[in-house]
């Protein structure tokens, strides 16, 4: 709950409620699987469940060390809740020779030896730089980290070289020499145009068959990498095109909404055209310039984010929309500005706003301050700013003959939150009077968590995040819905 997007990028939210970085995010795309609290740690969990355990004198009052007390932690992080997986993959991030790697780098060093060579595999990734000055390729960053690494400890059983060019032979053979590693396992991943294409760049390296040998594994079957082709002709070389604009305020910093801008690419895909999309920054959005800068644009978006700035610029928005009947999707904050300007312009509540923008306000959106799950109210007053969240899965059940039902097909679904204030259920009567359905709601009627516009094509606001959802291979059906609608 208090992660900056300008730091972090998005901050992706799981099933079981974690907030992590976008690489989470990535890591479900390419593998399908929904990831748990238990598949990511940071620094800070590590030291604070350290320091519990001094607190609670299990080191019977021992100096309590980085090695072994903070690499015995990182051992048990890897080893926690695994049931019957082949394999486990342990991305350690930064970059080597950093102060903050070191406790983990040397934490998968005995790892290695605590269950034995044979069974660890270290992929290292390297970056080769191309000085176009000079117009060659430099393998000596690679060996300086490689060094570092050794240093440690560590041997690289694979290098993965990212490179904007191709690397020559003769380089590639320098890192072999240098780095101690078979010329076979000196992959190269040259950039590619769409993320989509990773996949087969390391099947045509060979990647996977030389993990395989590693382990001495033989291979069933041959890869079948079809769907990511199909992919790719349909990102890469599109037949048809649809402008949508998304408007926030963290729209110049990309990956401040990396999952909803894979969701929507995803969306074109299941629709076989290329998603373009206009970034508009809410904050500089004065009424007057609507109708000039979304003049060219199908469908319009606005997403979650948090604070005052820039909500009268998505107001405005949201009115133009929804007057001029063109495909919207509210995400999170995007559906409570939704339910601000149809109160404002519509219901005639002039002083209408979020408790969160406007103490003195009429609140249509206000702080809840319980909740239930699993059985559990949950407080969120006087608490941590971080704890007051509602996050993770919850249900929503569907109104029958609502647009959102047909979209879904289903009674009922379970989608992510990452929320603190919700749309006042109070005024519900009001709203639907003039023709703003309530299709979704907690299963206690409580809590609002899709609203739907009876008299327009395509009008959908929700309280949760369906892009974290949304997979290349299984494109979310809410923007599939979207896109086809625009």
């Amino acid at each position: 709950g208090t992660m900056n997007p300008f730091q972090h990028g998005e901050v992706f939210v799981t099933d079981d409620g974690a907030e992590t970085d976008l690489d989470i995010g990535h890591y479900e795309r390419f593998s399908g699987i929904s990831a748990k609290k238990s598949d990511n740690i940071t620094t800070g969990q590590i030291y604070s469940d350290v320091l519990k355990k001094e607190r609670k004198g299990k080191y019977l009052g021992k100096t309590v060390q980085v090695i072994p007390h903070v690499t015995d932690r990182i051992k048990e992080f890897i080893k926690s809740d695994i049931k019957n997986e082949d394999f486990v993959i342990c991305e350690i991030g930064g970059t080597v020779g950093d102060i903050e790697s070191l406790p983990f780098l040397e934490a998968i060093r005995q790892f290695s030896n605590d269950i034995g060579k044979k069974n660890t595999l270290f992929i290292h990734l390297t970056l080769v730089p191309y000085m176009r000055a000079s117009d060659e390729i430099k393998t000596k960053p690679t060996q300086h980290s490689v060094k570092e690494l050794r240093s440690i400890g560590i041997q690289p059983d694979i290098i993965i070289c990212r490179s904007e060019r191709n690397i020559p032979l003769e380089q590639r053979k320098k890192i072999s020499l240098f780095c101690n590693v078979d010329i076979k396992n000196v992959i190269q991943t040259i950039d590619v145009k769409t993320i989509y294409e990773a996949p087969i760049s390391f099947n045509n390296e060979k990647l996977d068959k030389q993990v395989l040998d590693y382990f001495k594994i033989k291979s069933k079957k041959s890869v079948n990498l079809n769907p990511w082709k199909k992919i790719i002709k349909i990102v890469l070389s599109p037949r048809k095109h649809v402008n949508i604009a998304i408007i926030g305020k963290y729209v110049n910093l990309k990956d401040a909404y990396k999952s909803l801008d894979e969701a929507l690419v995803h969306g074109g895909i299941h629709n076989n055209l290329k998603v373009n999309l206009v970034r508009i920054e809410s904050d500089n959005l004065k009424p007057t310039e609507i109708k000039k800068k979304l003049i060219n644009v199908s469908g319009i978006l606005i997403p979650g984010g948090f604070g005052k700035r820039g909500t009268e610029g998505k107001i405005a928005a949201i009115k133009y929309a929804r007057i001029n009947k063109i495909p919207f999707l509210g995400i999170c904050f995007g559906m409570q500005m939704a339910i601000i300007e149809f109160a404002r312009n519509v219901l005639n509540i002039k002083t209408a706003s979020s408790s969160e923008l406007n103490s003195k306000c009429t609140p249509v959106v206000g702080l809840i301050h319980e909740w239930k799950k699993d059985g559990k109210t949950i407080r969120g007053t006087n608490k941590d700013l971080g704890g007051t969240m509602r996050l993770g899965l919850y249900e929503a059940e569907l109104l029958n003959n609502s647009l959102i039902k047909s979209i879904y097909k289903a009674k009922s679904i379970k989608e992510r939150h990452r929320h603190r204030y919700e749309v006042n259920i109070n005024f519900k009567k009001h709203f639907e009077k003039k023709g703003l359905i309530f299709s979704g709601n907690s299963p206690d009627k409580n809590l609002p968590e899709i609203i739907e516009l009876k008299n327009h094509p395509w009008f959908i606001g929700v309280q949760f995040h369906p892009e974290f959802k949304s997979r290349p291979l299984s494109p979310h059906p809410l923007f599939s819905s979207f896109i086809k609608a625009a």
